[in-house]
């Protein structure tokens, strides 16, 4: 499976940004799909997620600001950001890949794409 991200850049805070997933390649119906966010000198975070079954885990952190979303037959992936802060600045990417119940956040997703950076300036 081969991801890849666009969207990202800069915005202020309080802004919008929607970042775009394309993946091609085998993609199985049973995967769990994810966007994560990494931050040089910190650990990558899940900020939000879909089990295989479509339902939406998001990280506290975003919750009520960002929405994940997929179409185009489940080969595009969508992150939408609201109400944008300094703190979501960082490096995002997506991931696909089969996941246990409970870990669509967590999990060591095999498939995943170079990434997009977002800046949040305040």
């Amino acid at each position: 499976v081969q991801l890849v991200e666009s969207g990202g850049g800069s915005v202020q805070a309080g802004g919008s940004l929607r970042l775009s997933c394309v993946a091609s390649g085998h993609i199985m119906p049973s995967y769990c799909w994810a966007w994560f966010r990494q931050v040089p000198g910190k650990e990558r975070e899940g900020v939000a997620a879909f089990d295989r079954n479509g339902e939406k885990f998001y990280a506290d952190s975003v919750k009520g600001r960002f929405s994940i979303s997929r179409g185009n037959f489940g080969k595009t992936l969508w992150l939408d950001m609201d109400n944008v802060t300094p703190e979501d600045t960082g490096i995002y990417s997506c991931a696909a890949d089969w996941c246990w119940p409970g870990m669509e956040l967590t999990a060591d997703y095999k498939n995943r794409g170079q990434g997009t950076q977002v800046t949040v300036s305040s």
